[in-house]
Parts: C-alpha cells; structure tokens; sequence
C-alpha cells in the first residue's frame, strides 16, 4: 500500500497528492509515468510523475476527477493508501541524457495545457537545474483552472499565461501565443516540448511545423498494463506502429498520427458514460439492477 502524505485541491476536480514510494521516487525521471489504482477493484490509470523526492521517498501526481477511477483516487484522504503505484514506466525525457555543457547552449519552449501543467514541472525544474534556458506557456480556459504557475515561476526564465477567456494572461489559445512569440517578438528556440489535451498537442505541432521547431509531444493515450503487452496504448508515429507505455510517452509531434490517437480515445467513451450514470445511481442510493452483472 501507498500512503498518501499530503492531498491538495489546485483547481475545481484536479487534486494533487504526495504520496509514499520510495522505490518509485529513487528511480523516477522526468518524462515518465506511473499506474496507479484506488484500491483492488479499480481501473488502472496512467498518471505522468509531476515531482519526486528521493530523500523523502515521495512521488507528486496529479489526478483531474472525470470518469469513476479518477473520482475513487480524488476522493482518498492523507492517511489513506493507494492499492497500486507501479514505477517509473516509460521512456524519460531525451534532454536527461544530454551533458549540462550541451543543456546551457539550448533554449526551450514548453506549452502546457489544463492538467498536463503538472508534467511540466519536473522537466522545467530538471533543465532549469542543469542549466538550461526555458520559456513556458500555461494554458487554461479560465484563470480558475490555472495551476502550478508558482511553481513555474521558480523554475522558468519566462511564464506566459494564455487564457480562452482572457481572464488572466494572454486572451486566446496558446497556439496564438506561440505565433506572437515567435512572429511578433522574435523568439527562437531549439525545441518545443508540449503536453496537455490530444486536440491542443495537434495544433501546437501543426503550428511550430510551419516555423521547423522541433517539437516533442507526451501522448496520455489508453493504457491498461503499462508494460507493452496488450496494445492498447498504440499509436502511429511516422506511419510505424508504438507502443505508448514503453516506446514513450514522449515522440516526435510532427510525425504523430493524432487524428487517429484522438479516436482511439473515444472508443471506450460511451461504456464510461454508462459507468459514471451507475456511480451517480449508486450514490444516491438508488441501484437498478437491469443490465448489470450480479
């Protein structure tokens, strides 16, 4: 079991918990993940590793509340453990293999949106450790739902804030904001590393193409083990075939088929759906039992 030593709400329906893997947290590096389930009968859910400490033995994640799993883990309390939390899986970010003579001559762009802010962090704070220039873009849809921008200030030479509603920040998509850097402002930068919503890491990628930004995307697709042998979390990149879990979950944006990984996380929506209208049944006190298992 894994204790959970602090529990915090950063935004409506998006928690954050440390929580107790001293394994996990001496091995973790930026750009990988975990599995982690609420108790025996919950779902696997893959979460990328938001901060670790190796002295106290703890892993950061950060969990947004939208199907019945994730409710399961939001709702645990400090105190409380989680059933499972296997780590660190997937390949790291590729900067971690670099020299620090080599990070100090390189400037980055991260664009991050909604939850996938938390991702971020880790990477930032690693290349701002080794002596690399990084710029970051933080996307939400209102300054309500903005997270981590503290942090971010700490570790980033330059935090932008884009909001769809203008509320904080720049108004408008971070796409937008991108351009005005780059065109407006004159920017450069080596590589753009960007994580956050399917929809958003596709127009980031169509967007730093038209400039040939290299651009690096974290893919959060489905995942059920985590060790590359069910397929589920495939996907084509540069019309090849990988495995999520254990190929990335970082690849090369501009050769990521997002079109077809945007479906594929559909597919199981409907049954999600169905999952979410039980528990609410079952909250309430009110169980039907036609179609379901006994």
């Amino acid at each position: 079991m894994y204790r959970i030593v602090e529990k915090r709400l950063l935004a409506e329906g998006i928690c954050l918990m440390r929580v107790e893997a001293p394994r996990v947290a001496a091995s973790a590096l930026p750009g990988q993940f975990v599995m982690v389930r609420a108790d025996e009968k919950g779902e696997r859910i893959p979460l990328t590793v938001a901060d670790y400490d190796t002295v106290q033995g703890t892993v950061t994640i950060v969990t947004q509340a939208i199907g019945v799993s994730t409710r399961k883990i939001c709702a645990l309390n400090v105190g409380e453990s989680l059933a499972d939390f296997a780590g660190p899986l997937g390949r790291p970010s590729d900067f971690v293999h670099e020299t620090d003579e080599a990070l100090r001559g390189r400037r980055y762009l991260f664009v991050a949106g909604g939850v996938g802010t938390a991702p971020v962090y880790p990477q930032v704070k690693w290349l701002h450790e080794h002596g690399a220039s990084v710029d970051v873009i933080i996307g939400a849809k209102s300054s309500q739902m903005l997270i981590y921008t503290d942090e971010m200030r700490a570790v980033a030479d330059n935090l932008y804030i884009a909001t769809d509603d203008g509320s904080e920040g720049f108004r408008g998509l971070v796409t937008d904001l991108i351009k005005e850097l780059v065109e407006v402002r004159a920017e450069r930068y080596d590589e753009c590393v960007a994580i956050g919503p399917m929809i958003m890491m596709k127009f980031v990628a169509r967007t730093t193409k038209a400039y040939s930004l290299k651009t690096t995307v974290s893919l959060n697709a489905l995942m059920v083990d985590g060790t590359g042998m069910c397929g589920a979390c495939r996907v084509t990149v540069g019309g090849r075939t990988r495995f999520t879990c254990v190929d990335g979950p970082e690849f090369d944006a501009h050769e990521v088929d997002f079109d077809e990984a945007m479906r594929r996380q559909g597919m199981y929506r409907t049954l999600e759906e169905r999952a979410n209208a039980i528990a609410a049944e079952r909250a309430a006190g009110h169980v039907c039992r036609i179609g379901l298992d006994k």
